[in-house]
């Protein structure tokens, strides 16, 4: 049995606002709160890239919408919250999600010094990105995602949402697909 938390439904919706890969109308969207340095975290983005595939010869292209929302838990994950700042410092320059891609394949590796070396690879704009992380440009950006996240009823990475339906953390491609078919009945 799950407890009333586990069923909450998504209390800020998607918008624009949003990183977003596909369409924000799209018949199925995935929105997904993670900590950059959570293994769990990591397992679930890996899990939705593969269900992503799936979904899209299924459903098509423009059916399908993921949305990542930071939710990083200083507490155990000391460079999770910089890794954040990093991922928007990167999307301030339109890269967001290829700096989302290194922080999850590099993430026992985040320290200052290989943020910029992410940064650097992608050919971003090593002062602005400095900058940005020095200034905390982003801080309000990333609390206004964990804000959300707690008013859905997040208490820790990862948290997944399925067109606005909360599910359980621990699933195989096959019970994520089982879940966004009842989501569509």
């Amino acid at each position: 049995m799950t407890s009333d938390r586990d069923n909450r439904s998504l209390c800020v919706p998607p918008s624009t606002q949003d990183h977003i890969q596909g369409v924000l109308n799209a018949a199925v969207v995935f929105v997904m709160y993670g900590d950059y340095e959570c293994f769990q975290s990591a397992n679930v983005y890996r899990l939705i890239k593969v269900g992503q595939q799936q979904l899209k010869l299924e459903f098509g292209e423009n059916n399908l919408g993921f949305i990542f929302r930071h939710f990083h838990q200083v507490q155990i994950h000391p460079h999770a919250q910089r890794a954040a700042s990093a991922a928007e410092a990167a999307a301030a320059q339109g890269q967001f999600w290829q700096m989302h891609e290194m922080l999850f394949i590099h993430q026992q590796e985040l320290g200052n010094g290989y943020l910029v070396e992410y940064a650097n690879r992608l050919g971003l704009d090593i002062s602005q990105f400095l900058q940005d992380l020095s200034r905390g440009v982003h801080v309000n950006r990333i609390n206004a995602d964990i804000e959300g996240g707690l008013l859905s009823g997040v208490e820790a990475a990862p948290a997944l949402f399925i067109n606005g339906i909360r599910y359980p953390n621990r699933w195989t491609v096959e019970q994520i697909m089982a879940a966004i078919v009842a989501t569509n009945d």
